[in-house]
């Protein structure tokens, strides 16, 4: 391999926080350091989408527009990268066409380069939107291929799939490991079949909640990976992403060697470091996210999920189920037509398999989002479903099989309208965070604009916990 530096994109201002201490870190938390990181060479700063847009006006009292153009005017000469989940947006329904695309153009507008696409289905329809729409406000678009494993879900079905998306107009591609269940040695294969069969860069996401992300990403670039997500050491492994600087030390005087300095990489540590106490003696940040769990490789359950499950057993007093759930969830995965989990799909198989084992008898209670999984509302399944099972849930209910979005009326003039009658919002900007979170930016828009006082936020609250770990991953 001729001498080739490896690309980082750091997670620390995004996905580190939200994988470890659910997504709670300031903006006066980050502003110290963001001079330093914008000198370090990173190929990009994913700083922005996830579930960060939410927590800010939830629980930190934050604008998330606001937060964006402070972030661009400190770090001038660094692309600032997004995660947009395709027809989602950042919420946990599908949107018309005319919301994604005013968003698409308000996101790069405000500062944003890199906008990293994804579907929880990996149905391309669900991309076809906010990917014409990236290229249309010249944004980088990076298509993302939602890692998992089941028999639909093989190397060629994602060399197959990164095809398509490079001819959709993907920039780039990422390969979005989620759960962390993509190990090194299928790594090598995977991006070795990918850099034969497409043009575009390829960039690696994976996390280290299995222990196995560092060498994954060390067989990664060994296969030719253009790009790898890392954060910096105090917010990094566990339920998050790899070390930066672990990463960097030992690609050092190889050729894959990143070009990032050490040094520099340390100081802005030392910074996140004194973060990452305050938000443990604040209880935000659980250092049992810091642990190794092989359950994952063994129940293909992320780790955001295995909590979660976890949780709404406690609540209904049926720890002792724990086991049973989990041997459930794959019988439920196979049954609705093997998603990968990720946001929302995650959440479905994961609450329908807690249903079917506190209930004694499978599929006795369905809840609508299982319901409409089944119908089709989010687009098409990886694999044939079980019939039955989606007669029991659905009866005679028609199947959506075109592109969801095509059944949804444009909707901005309706939100507009919406808030002109309550007299709230002065943006643009506004009208997208009503869109997408009407009764979260309503109560944010009173606080903001001084017509109610900031409610004290909960130091630690298992509640806010549960919903914000059920989007560890993006």
């Amino acid at each position: 391999m001729e001498n080739k530096p490896l690309y980082i994109t750091d997670t620390i201002l995004r996905d580190a926080h939200q994988s470890q201490a659910a997504t709670r870190m300031r903006l006066e938390d980050m502003l110290p350091a963001l001079e330093q990181l914008d000198k370090m060479g990173y190929w990009s700063l994913e700083c922005w989408g996830g579930a960060t847009f939410d927590s800010c006006m939830r629980f930190l009292n934050e604008d998330p527009w606001e937060r964006l153009r402070t972030l661009k005017k400190h770090m001038p000469n660094t692309k600032l990268q997004m995660l947009f989940r395709g027809q989602n947006i950042l919420g946990y329904k599908h949107y018309a066409d005319d919301v994604v695309d005013s968003f698409v153009a308000k996101s790069i507008e405000n500062g944003i380069d890199v906008i990293r696409i994804f579907d929880a289905l990996n149905d391309p329809r669900n991309l076809e939107q906010a990917v014409k729409s990236c290229k249309k406000y010249g944004g980088i678009c990076e298509t993302a291929m939602s890692y998992t494993v089941s028999p639909v879900h093989n190397e060629e079905y994602f060399v197959e799939l990164a095809k398509r998306l490079e001819a959709m107009g993907a920039d780039v591609i990422c390969i979005k490991d989620m759960a962390n269940l993509l190990l090194p040695f299928d790594a090598y294969s995977l991006i070795k079949k990918l850099k034969e069969s497409v043009h575009v860069p390829i960039h690696l996401h994976t996390h280290n909640t299995t222990g196995t992300g560092d060498m994954t990403y060390l067989m990664a670039a060994q296969a030719g990976v253009d790009i790898v997500d890392c954060a910096l050491s105090p917010f990094a492994n566990g339920t998050s992403n790899p070390s930066t600087e672990a990463l960097v030390a030992t690609l050092q005087g190889t050729e894959r060697d990143t070009g990032l300095d050490l040094t520099k990489l340390s100081e802005a540590a030392a910074h996140f470091r004194k973060v990452a106490d305050k938000m443990k003696a604040d209880g935000i940040l659980d250092p049992k996210v810091l642990n190794v769990d092989t359950k994952t490789l063994i129940y293909q359950v992320p780790g955001g999920m295995l909590s979660n499950l976890l949780s709404q057993l406690k609540q209904a007093g049926k720890e002792d189920k724990y086991y049973d759930v989990l041997a459930e969830v794959p019988r439920v995965r196979k049954d609705f037509g093997y998603p990968p989990l990720v946001t929302p799909t995650s959440q479905i198989v994961g609450t329908q398999a807690v249903m079917n084992v506190i209930a004694g008898e499978r599929y006795k209670m369905v809840p609508k989002e299982s319901k409409a999984l089944l119908k089709g509302e989010y687009g098409a399944l990886p694999a044939p479903v079980n019939e039955e099972v989606r007669k029991k849930a659905i009866g005679d209910d028609t199947v959506i099989t075109c592109r969801p979005a095509d059944l949804l009326e444009p909707e901005l003039e309706k939100y507009r309208a919406e808030m002109q009658e309550k007299g709230i919002g002065k943006s643009e900007e506004d009208v997208l965070s009503y869109a997408l979170f009407p009764q979260v930016a309503e109560k944010f828009f009173a606080v903001r604009d001084g017509a109610k006082k900031p409610e004290a936020a909960p130091k630690s609250d298992d509640s806010v916990r549960t919903l914000i770990v059920q989007d560890l991953s993006e």
